[in-house]
């Protein structure tokens, strides 16, 4: 027992002194960082500043149009004229000039109620470029914690294989010094070096996958060191407080980021079957205006001229025929709004059969942590006495190893089933519309 507390202690001294060369980052740094720069989170901001953007009177027709133009025009006219007497007057270089300026106003009174729907269709997108945004931001967090917890797992099985080469190379020294006093034999030295050396070879490989899961979260966080090595402020695998699984369907059936766009895109498309409808409605447009000319000619009678005054005008409209396009169109946004039922029945289906699965393997992985806990404790204890033995001469070198690898097994165990349960609380958090949760 003293001697595996040893190695322990020595073992975790070496990984802290690791540690402190690097930065420390913790889930909410990693989460934090990555809403700031994680470029599909800045393309869905902007898809969404898009659809705000557009949600203004104007766009949908409330506001009437003005425009204000001017324009300047010249002549300079050689004319002939032959008369019925046979005479003939010319005149050469006539000069005239005109200059206008002239104020439109144009302004929609009645089209059926399209401006009024188009507004609030408007209003639905801009709301749905929102739930859009969220949803990007869900599915980010999601992939953030489930890689950050990853690496925390790895860093606990590269410390496993820490501690298990420590155990390996311990076991050497023991074999190579009773190999001198003569109580070993040379094959059996070997044998312990041929363990440790694999246990050597385990632990580069396990510190590429550290490296190349410390790149997948410097990719999420966008950082501009892609290559950043850094230590993750959580040490082990820690669950939430246990969920339940109807409190989870409530909570779901109302917050579910992918079943309110799913109802926002049925509301959508009833706007759209009355914005059809309101093309059958007469319509009703206003313009007027002001304009203001003047005119100089070299042959006229006058010098110059001016002209101004207001103009304005109505116009009433109403579609009578086309080719039945207008009635098509009313039938097929009718088909699209039971579409948009449907698809909102096809979506809370796969969500209620997504939550009540994930919830069982969520279930299922707590119970089996209670019980490789219960394994692990077993194979630790077992552990003790087999490295007693051992040093004692009463156990074999094969024994001892097979009671070392019980040990890494279970502890790899319990490690795979905590990540697990992990993924599948993240899961449940994110479906229930909870995933901020993890972003304090």
């Amino acid at each position: 027992m003293r001697l595996r507390s040893i190695i322990i202690s020595l073992f975790f001294l070496v990984s802290s002194v690791h540690a402190l060369s690097q930065p420390v980052l913790g889930l909410n740094d990693c989460i934090g960082t990555g809403l700031e720069r994680n470029f599909s989170i800045l393309l869905a901001r902007n898809s969404e500043a898009i659809a705000k953007n557009n949600f203004t009177p104007g766009n949908a027709g409330f506001l009437p149009s003005v425009s204000v133009s001017g324009r300047y025009s010249g002549t300079l006219n050689n004319t002939t004229q032959n008369m019925t007497d046979g005479t003939q007057n010319i005149t050469s270089g006539a000069f005239a000039t005109t200059a206008s300026t002239s104020a439109t106003l144009g302004m929609t009174i009645f089209n059926g109620f399209n401006v009024q729907t188009t507004y609030k269709k408007l209003n639905e997108l801009s709301q749905l470029g929102e739930l859009n945004t969220q949803l990007t931001i869900e599915d980010y967090i999601s992939t953030v914690v489930a890689v950050y917890y990853n690496y925390v797992q790895q860093v606990e099985r590269y410390n496993n294989l820490m501690y298990a080469l420590s155990l390996s190379r311990e076991r050497l020294r023991i074999d190579e010094d009773r190999y001198l006093v003569g109580t070993f034999s040379k094959l059996q030295v070997l044998q312990s070096q041929v363990y440790l050396n694999s246990d050597s070879s385990s632990l580069v490989k396990q510190k590429q996958v550290l490296k190349e899961t410390q790149i997948r979260i410097n990719e999420l966080m966008a950082t501009d060191d892609i290559g950043l090595e850094f230590a993750s402020r959580d040490s082990t695998i820690d669950l939430l407080p246990e969920l339940f699984y109807k409190e989870l369907l409530d909570e779901t059936l109302v917050s579910n980021t992918s079943l309110q766009i799913a109802r926002k895109n049925r509301v959508i498309s009833e706007y759209d079957y009355k914005l059809a409808v309101s093309r059958s409605y007469p319509y009703l447009d206003f313009n007027g205006g002001y304009t203001l000319t003047r005119s100089t000619s070299s042959s006229a009678s006058y010098k110059n001229q001016l002209v101004n005054g207001p103009n304005f005008g109505l116009t009433f409209g109403v579609n009578l025929f086309d080719g039945f396009n207008l009635r098509r169109q009313i039938r097929n946004s009718a088909i699209e709004i039971r579409n948009k039922d449907l698809r909102y029945s096809e979506v809370e289906q796969g969500v209620k059969a997504d939550l009540l699965a994930i919830y069982s393997a969520y279930a299922n992985n707590l119970g089996l942590i209670r019980l490789e806990e219960q394994n692990l404790e077993t194979a630790a204890e077992n552990l003790d006495i087999a490295l007693e033995k051992y040093r004692l001469g009463g156990l074999s070198g094969i024994d001892l190893r097979e009671v070392q690898k019980s040990l890494l097994d279970a502890r790899e165990r319990l490690l795979s089933v905590r990540y697990q349960a992990k993924l599948a609380e993240i899961s449940l958090f994110q479906i229930s519309g909870n995933i901020m949760t993890y972003y304090k």
